[in-house]
């Protein structure tokens, strides 16, 4: 078994696809619509390798906003650089809501960002690199 994709509803479609490809360096992967169930799917990604785990932005036709609830958590990515991949989320519009820095109580550096739908994304520095190569 391997984990193939984390789902994700997002209230704007287009917004979320260009957070992920142009803050945090995903590419599109594959994109369909069903005009009968009134929803449209987008899967982005790292590379296009099948390898990764992906998401999967759904666009429920005519909902423009969900609530978090207290489950969810966060989505984590490997960064090289925590610190550069900060500076560069914020120069591409994103928004940094803990810089890069050292765990509480330990020594990896980590930081967390937010998407345009609220979800939190943890960057976790790891040297030799990571799912994140597009923060490079």
């Amino acid at each position: 078994m391997r984990l193939l994709h984390t789902m994700l509803r997002v209230g704007d479609l287009q917004r979320s696809i260009d957070f992920y490809t142009k803050v945090l360096g995903m590419q599109l992967l594959r994109k369909s619509e069903n005009a009968e169930y009134k929803y449209t799917l987008a899967f982005v990604g790292y590379e296009g390798n099948p390898a990764q785990a992906e998401l999967e932005l759904t666009y429920n036709w005519g909902t423009d906003s969900y609530e978090m609830g207290t489950a969810y958590g966060h989505i984590a990515l490997g960064v090289p650089d925590a610190y550069a991949a900060c500076e560069k989320i914020k120069a591409a519009g994103g928004n940094v809501t803990r810089e890069a820095g050292p765990v509480k109580g330990g020594t990896t550096v980590i930081a967390f960002v937010t998407d345009p739908d609220g979800y939190k994304i943890e960057l976790i520095q790891r040297p030799e690199g990571g799912a994140g190569a597009g923060l490079r």
